[in-house]
């Protein structure tokens, strides 16, 4: 199975992308920003605790890319600012 699914009947198409993020924890005002390197730059309220801030991380990129929370997978850096994420976007 590749990294693109093609399905005829309901025509879905579905394609995974990994994402590097850079997390900033404890932001006044959460918003998601690309810089001029095309990074992308998630600003949450929630502290970096418990994996309270990786959930709301997850949550703002599922808005951002208009996917549901499940097709999103943090592969690295879970107690890091620079996170790298699996998104399956359909």
């Amino acid at each position: 199975m590749g990294d693109i699914q093609l399905r005829c009947k309901k025509k879905v198409i579905s394609y995974i992308m990994k994402v590097s993020v850079i997390a900033h924890p404890n932001a006044k005002k959460p918003r998601v920003e690309k810089d001029l390197l095309d990074t992308l730059h998630v600003f949450v309220s929630e502290p970096p605790l418990e994996g309270k801030a990786n959930r709301a991380v997850i949550e703002a990129l599922a808005e951002y890319f208009h996917t549901k929370r499940g097709n999103i997978i943090l592969l690295s850096g879970e107690k890091s600012k620079n996170k790298l994420f699996e998104i399956i976007a359909e």
